[in-house]
């Protein structure tokens, strides 16, 4: 599949900003099943500086800093991406391990790509294991189950008993209240899930993207109607990472493009900086994801 995705992010000011420092991560990465055709990147008013990047994880970056007077900031970022189907059984190599199994690899393997690996089993700054966590883990990881059963069982559990309400959470909404409440978005249900596995041993990363969305049955598709979506990715040795998108109780396909990962949200944040003024502002995102083949 073939999308054209867009992503604009409004700042609007109420008192005039003087000097702004920005990192935005919006642009889809390149992976075997995913390409980059095109890309470009739009902001107002035109900055002082641009640079691309990429940071710690290989995710694409841009930083840019804005040095004069502006009471609005608009960044738009228009990509080109194909999309082929991601492979699906790469837990089908060979035996299909119990995840007590990996667990215990995690900890004594000594190879490049679990030693890379480890630190997504690690506490991050939005998601820290503790025993509320550790127990809702336990329904799917009992004794012996392979690892591809266990994660499918959590992802099942999640869309079934959780309800996906906007109004509920915000970015710093603790887990503790998500996992109380049953409730959330993309991001909370992902956390959740990230969670949950890292109490049980294993490695577990965020993942952020987009995923293509139909409009309601007899209804105009709306231009910017659609959002950033949000899921995980586990790690086997010997096999990689599989992705898992708990919010729509699947494993992500065509229709998923991914932009960036990380350990968890903090680590992906779309756009983030420092701007120097007085005064609150407003914040408004339209995305738009379209298919063009």
């Amino acid at each position: 599949m073939k999308y054209r995705v867009t992503h604009a992010t409004e700042f609007i000011y109420d008192a005039r900003v003087g000097l702004c420092y920005n990192l935005a991560r919006v642009v889809p990465r390149e992976l075997p099943h995913q390409q980059v055709l095109a890309t470009s990147l739009q902001i107002e008013p035109l900055p002082h500086d641009h640079y691309q990047g990429t940071d710690y994880f290989g995710n694409r970056t841009d930083y840019f800093s804005i040095q004069q007077p502006h009471d609005r900031l608009v960044v738009t970022a228009v990509s080109d991406v194909a999309v082929g189907q991601v492979e699906s059984s790469l837990f089908a190599q060979g035996a299909d391990p119990a995840w007590e199994t990996i667990r215990e690899q995690l900890r004594s393997d000594r190879s490049a790509e679990v030693i890379e690996s480890f630190q997504f089993t690690l506490d991050s700054p939005m998601v820290s294991v503790d025993e509320l966590l550790a127990e809702y883990a336990r329904g799917s990881f009992p004794p012996g189950r392979p690892l591809d059963q266990a994660v499918n069982d959590l992802v099942g559990r999640i869309y079934t008993e959780f309800k996906y309400a906007p109004e509920f959470s915000t970015i710093a909404t603790p887990l503790k209240e998500v996992l109380e409440h049953r409730r959330g978005v993309c991001q909370d249900f992902a956390h959740l899930a990230i969670g949950c596995l890292r109490a049980q041993g294993l490695a577990a990363r965020y993942v952020s993207g987009y995923i293509e969305t139909d409009p309601p049955v007899g209804k105009e598709r709306l231009v910017g109607a659609d959002a950033s979506h949000a899921w995980f990715s586990v790690f086997q040795p010997g096999a990689g990472w599989l992705d898992f998108d708990p919010t729509n109780n699947q494993r992500p396909a065509d229709r998923h493009i991914t932009v960036a990962w990380g350990r968890d949200y903090a680590d992906v944040t779309p756009l983030k900086g420092v701007a120097f003024g007085s005064g609150e502002h407003d914040l408004r995102v339209a995305v738009d994801v379209r298919r063009i083949d």
